[in-house]
């Protein structure tokens, strides 16, 4: 995508939101698989779904809804990604990141994002995992290409791309709440495979604590864009090798809904503590 093009993109996406809804969100949500139901808590909410908003696409996968609602928590504005986009559905990294970057557009200060992961720490299943750090072997880069400099800079920083502060009181609410949590790394990768036994052990080596196919670089554009970010992984299966039944989708998002309550809470929580 060019960047002429992008920044001109993103200026007509934005012209089109507020022409539907004129709530100006300070805090973003994405939700990964099977975890689209807190969007359906938001107060005084409306929802485009993404077939009506220009350069968005809707997701194919099961579990990913594909709707931007905007409402309200409380006092704070907010805006909900209900549902991503994976390049293994034939989108280039650029049209998997650009909802994202529409909502630094709109004036988001700092993105929650969610997904659902393969566990390789060991931990309750489902559970939770606080995104403390990632690793992209996606194979891509969202940042690939021509530079966007009205955007970002051209070599962002990463040294903290899940801001230290809001992941403390992401933990803090958790607490509160008494939602067993463990804090890891997340890797990125292509999909839609599931890794193999021999990949999560390589893993495991390097450092991660939980394994997915999404996230990574959707965080890489907002820290491009000086969003903020916080993450937060629902670990809904062993990654293959650390358990004995075959992994499917299917489980996936059984598991994420075992545990929706708890992710609804946390979110909540984490809305209502949110003061940046």
């Amino acid at each position: 995508m060019e960047t002429n093009s992008l920044v001109q993109k993103l200026s007509e996406t934005k012209k089109y939101i507020r022409s539907v809804s004129d709530i100006k969100p300070r805090l973003g949500f994405v939700l990964g698989s099977g975890l689209g139901h807190f969007a359906d808590t938001i107060e005084n909410s409306v929802a485009i779904p993404y077939s009506h908003i220009p350069y968005f696409h809707s997701p194919s996968i099961s579990g990913h809804h594909g709707a931007l609602v905007l409402g309200n928590i409380g006092r704070l504005p907010v805006a909900v990604l209900k549902g991503r986009l994976h390049a293994y559905e034939g989108h280039s990294v650029e049209q998997v990141v650009y909802p994202v970057r529409a909502l630094a557009s709109l004036g988001v200060e700092t993105v929650f994002l969610t997904n659902a992961a393969g566990g390789i720490l060991k931990m309750k299943v489902p559970g939770f995992m606080v995104i403390t750090d990632q690793i992209n072997l996606s194979g891509t880069n969202a940042l690939s290409g021509p530079n966007a400099d009205e955007l970002g800079p051209r070599f962002p920083d990463m040294s903290e791309a899940y801001d230290r502060k809001l992941t403390k009181l992401l933990t803090q609410v958790l607490d509160k709440n008494k939602i067993s949590h463990k804090k890891g790394v997340y890797a990125g990768l292509s999909g839609p495979t599931y890794e193999t036994p021999a990949e999560v052990r390589y893993l495991k080596r390097i450092g991660a604590g939980a394994a997915g196919m999404s996230t990574v670089n959707e965080v890489i554009a907002l820290r491009h864009m000086s969003v903020k970010c916080v993450g937060m992984s629902c670990i809904t299966n062993a990654a293959a090798g650390l358990q004995k039944a075959p992994l499917s989708h299917k489980e996936v998002t059984g598991n994420a809904r075992a545990v929706e309550k708890q992710f609804i809470a946390a979110l909540q929580g984490f809305a209502k503590a949110y003061k940046n």
